[in-house]
């Protein structure tokens, strides 16, 4: 078998997974047309009380109320968290601490206001950030830009203060400098991705806080304080440090205030809100139900604030902090004035003429968007955006009516008062449907790319597994399969490309790649089905899915019936939400029944039992064979794994009565010194269990009895590895407790002994790719030695595959035959791991990955990789039990079942490992295992965070390559 066509043929197999993957993402990822147009002062958008008038200097489309403004943003301000209820005797570490805010509510309840502040999916610091600068709706693809952001090229709030000669001044959160460059006056950016590190953004904005506001040289100062969130991920918010970070900003407010002048707003916000286990991203009420607190030292509101807290979107900031200040509004604003905080006179109808003029102001700016926006992009509907012009001419309209009256005093008041009232509330209801017809266009999926995408992959499944089965047939399949797909496919990319070319219509790339591939794809099905067999005819061989006679053929078809229905099933389950939602429970019941199916399918073919004599078969009764009892103690093992692997689960935000497993929070969160104490003996117990175990099992089957690199590194290596892990597990749940210069030595040791396991793992894994073979052959009259390496080159068919075994013992008789004969007598030669020659390698691959992975995890975790080695070792026994009862002559074939079962018990302990596919559900911490500080770029982060998400597909994708025959010979 050559090397580079079956190089080739996997990369086409990967092109054409991406294809498909990438073609369903661009209907399921949401995406927007951001417009490069910004406003600008001239723009004719004023109401007509002020047409034709000069506005007050350094004001623009509205008289400017404010001349500065502060606004800080506690990341993950939740709105419990600053609400006050003094009913509460016993607060929760989070409640009752902000109880200034509620002061300044009380005693100046004309001067402070708090709000809930509600966010917009998704609810991730830039997506927010984007937001509440843009006033538009960031869509769900944004998330990915979290980590690695890119500067906002939509008109924006800060656009629009620094083109109009304002100050900005900024301090916090560096995720700042790269969505808004060169657009501060001063700047004091902290490093923010480090969600273990509470107090180095807050500590660093507090030095220059008080100092930048005293100076004066700002127009808007933004504060972005960060130990709330960051302290909600490491420890949750019921939690007493999350008591410690809020009282932090209660008199952080207290201080700030008392530096304000009487012409500065003050606001502060949450960006989004936290779930009970200090996550966000997601869509859940407590991870979108932020706070927003608003306060003037001159007087804001003309009545007292309401019982129950008003809720507004976050994108309605936008606007009101742009004409409260002056400057006009960003162009892609969607958001509603807050216009109560225009309302300067105590006179009902003034105050009412003056919402009216900002609602006006911001209706135009609204209807200019949307009208810029459908020129560009359809996806907004026709009928609704002629509703939506209809609902604004109809407003406008009679504004301007409703303004000559006014002038000419020919209404009583108490009728004016009601028609002001109407008017506002039609200028409402327009920008309230704009906003909504806005989020729901945007959140429209695209069906038929979507349908696509999934007929894609599923018919590169299909492609795989008629691959695997025609292989075996012709040492030429992959040559002869590979060029013929090729050339559809390169031929239908060339015709859509000169299509496009001609109609002068864009390229999609994606759209090209995704035809392209299903046209290779049924290159290789009409390839597979007309010309194979023909070849395999002469060749004097038929392959055994493909034969001459349309009957035949078939029959090869429905073949693939039973293992092709249980994919699309899997397949099609993912678009229902109730499954999608259950799929932590779905995965483990499906795969204890596969697994019982298996062993009854096995009786219901006889092969659990045999006749006693002829007496019992003309009777009819049968004995069972011995090896059942054997199987069906694995069944019952398996069965416990996966009752036990149920206790390790994360939650989603649509199961409300879902209670996070304890096992998910790390040791440093546990208040209880002896429960601490404990947990860290049992997790370096099974710990060092598993390096024990491994150990023991290369030892017994010879694979540690030569003096090779990987076999000493085994010796010494895992027992270091073991060592490392658990003192960074010690140093990493007691580092909040140290004082002084302890706490320095603790820090440095949180670093090194990670890297430490990432050095002896990368070494040891190299070793073994360097010597991978560790079997030991002796004889009696020589010392030991290692085997060199068993055949030369690489295997050429499948023949040299089955025979490894009998090829090496054949090496060991010539390199022993001319020592043999001339000696006096016969010695014994003597092989020391033939047995597990394939295992042993994957095995020590295997444990290296296991102490990596489950560093990367919170310490009690261990227990659930403990649980995941041994449902891994089950699953493989019951796959060579069944293989054997069942009579399998074809070593090397794997069977339907098997490949099934592995795929849930890979999604099975992507669950039990603490995850789920949702955005709160990811463990970022991990990307700061033997780091400080931020990361230079955001290619490691990736790594590290990927491989603790997906640690169990990890595990399981290596542990199938043992399945092959070599393990049911060392087992």
């Amino acid at each position: 078998m050559q090397r580079w066509p079956v190089l080739l043929f996997l990369a086409w197999v990967c092109l054409l997974f991406f294809a498909g993957i990438g073609l369903f993402m661009s209907g399921f990822l949401l995406t927007r047309i951001e417009l490069s147009s910004s406003s600008s002062c001239s723009d004719p958008v004023l109401p007509p009380p002020w047409e034709g008038q000069s506005l007050p200097p350094g004001s623009c489309w509205a008289p400017r109320r404010f001349s500065k403004a502060v606004l800080v943003i506690i990341d993950a301000l939740r709105f419990e968290f600053a609400r006050f209820n003094p009913a509460k005797a016993s607060p929760l570490p989070y409640e009752n601490k902000l109880s200034f805010l509620r002061h300044l509510e009380t005693s100046q309840p004309l001067h402070a206001r708090l709000y809930r502040f509600r966010a917009d999916p998704p609810t991730a610091t830039m997506q927010r950030i984007k937001g509440l600068t843009t006033g538009s709706l960031p869509t769900f693809i944004d998330v990915g830009s979290n980590f690695a952001t890119y500067a906002i090229q939509e008109d924006n709030l800060l656009a629009q203060l620094v083109q109009n000669g304002r100050r900005v001044v900024f301090m916090g959160d560096d995720t700042w400098e790269g969505l808004f460059p060169k657009k501060f006056f001063r700047s004091y950016f902290f490093p923010s991705f480090n969600v273990k590190d509470l107090h180095t953004v807050d500590d660093g904005i507090l030095q220059h806080l008080y100092t930048t506001v005293d100076s004066g040289e700002w127009d808007v100062l933004i504060a972005h304080f960060l130990g709330v969130d960051h302290c909600g991920h490491k420890h949750g918010p019921d939690h007493p440090e999350m008591a410690k970070k809020l009282t932090q900003m209660n008199e952080m407010l207290r201080s700030l205030v008392d530096h304000l002048g009487n012409d500065t707003l003050l606001l502060v916000a949450g960006d989004h809100g936290m779930t009970e286990t200090g996550d966000h991203g997601g869509d859940s009420e407590k991870e979108v139900n932020a706070a927003l607190f608003v306060y003037s030292k001159s007087p804001l509101f003309g009545t007292v604030p309401p019982e129950e807290p008003e809720a507004v979107p976050q994108v309605n900031l936008v606007p009101t902090v742009a004409l409260l200040l002056g400057v006009p509004i960003p162009y892609s604003n969607i958001g509603e004035v807050m216009a109560e905080l225009f309302s300067r006179d105590d006179d009902a109808v003034s105050a009412a003429l003056q919402q009216l003029s900002v609602y006006h102001i911001n209706a135009k700016q609204v209807d200019r968007f949307l009208h810029s926006y459908s020129l560009v992009a359809q996806d907004l509907p026709t009928e609704q955006l002629q509703h939506l012009q209809e609902l604004f001419s109809g407003a406008v309209e009679e504004h301007v009516q409703l303004l000559a009256e006014v002038q000419g005093t020919t209404l009583v008041p108490p009728e004016l008062e009601s028609r002001l009232g109407n008017l506002i509330g039609r200028f409402q209801l327009y920008l309230r449907e704009a906003r909504a017809v806005c989020t729901q266009s945007w959140a429209r999926f695209h069906p038929l790319r979507m349908v696509g995408g999934c007929a894609l992959i599923a018919s590169s499944c299909l492609l795989c597994y008629m691959a695997s089965e025609l292989a075996a047939t012709s040492d030429s399949f992959y040559c002869s399969c590979l060029l013929c797909p090729l050339l559809w496919g390169l031929v239908v990319a060339v015709l859509l490309g000169l299509a496009r070319a001609f109609t002068q219509e864009g390229l999609d790339l994606l759209l090209v790649s995704s035809w392209a591939a299903a046209a290779s794809q049924l290159g290789f099905f009409w390839h597979w089905w007309g010309w194979h067999p023909k070849k395999a005819r002469w060749a004097g061989s038929q392959p055994p899915l493909a034969t001459v006679g349309p009957r035949q053929r078939l029959g090869a078809w429905l073949g693939l019936a039973f293992p092709m229905s249980i994919l699309l099933f899997r397949c099609g389950a993912m678009f229902s939400d109730s499954f999608v939602v259950a799929e932590a429970r779905v995965a483990p019941f499906l795969l204890a029944s596969l697994v019982v199916l298996v062993v009854g399918k096995l009786h219901w073919d006889g092969r659990l039992t045999v006749p006693e004599g002829p007496k019992q078969q003309l009777l009819g009764f049968s004995s069972y064979r011995r090896e059942i009892w054997y199987l069906l103690c694995l069944v019952a093992a398996l069965l416990v794994c996966v009752r036990l692997s149920a206790f390790f689960h994360q939650c989603r935000e649509e199961i409300p009565q879902c209670r996070p497993s304890v096992f998910l929070s790390p040791l440093a969160s546990l208040r209880n010194t002896r429960a601490k104490n404990l947990f860290y003996l049992l997790c370096v117990a099974l710990l060092a269990g598993l390096a024990y175990a491994v150990r023991r099992w290369l030892r017994h089957y010879g694979n540690l009895n030569s003096s090779g690199p990987p076999v000493l590194f085994v010796r010494w290596g895992f027992p270091l590895l073991v060592l490392c892990v658990a003192c960074y597990w010690a140093v990493a749940s007691s580092a909040d407790d140290t004082l002084g210069k302890l706490q320095e030595l603790v820090q440095v040791a949180v670093v090194a002994f990670p890297r430490a396991v990432y050095g002896l793992a990368s070494v040891g894994l190299l070793l073994l790719l360097y010597d991978p073979v560790t079997v030991l052959a002796k004889d009696t009259r020589e010392p030991q030695g290692s085997l060199v390496t068993p055949c030369l080159g690489v295997p050429s068919s499948e023949v040299d595959l089955l025979h490894v075994i009998p090829q090496i013992y054949k090496r060991m008789q010539e390199s022993q035959k001319s020592r043999l004969e001339r000696g006096s007598c016969w010695a014994t030669v003597a092989a020391y791991g033939l047995g597990s020659v394939y295992s042993a390698a994957l095995v020590i691959a295997l444990t290296l990955l296991s102490f990596l992975l489950m560093l990367l995890h919170s310490e009690r975790m261990s227990l659930a990789f403990l649980l995941l080695f041994l449902e891994a070792f089950v699953l493989l026994h019951i796959h060579t039990c069944a293989r054997g009862l069942a009579g399998d002559a074809e070593p090397f074939s794997v069977p339907w079942y098997a490949v099934i079962s592995w795929l849930l018990a890979a999604s099975q302990f992507f669950y039990s490992t603490g995850h789920q596919p949702i955005f709160p559900a990811i463990h970022w911490n991990a990307a700061f295992v033997g780091f400080h500080s931020d990361h230079s770029t955001n290619l490691l982060p990736a790594v590290l965070v990927g491989a603790n998400t997906f640690a169990s597909h990890i595990l399981f994708a290596g542990s199938w390559l043992p399945s092959a025959p070599p393990l049911a010979l060392c087992v």
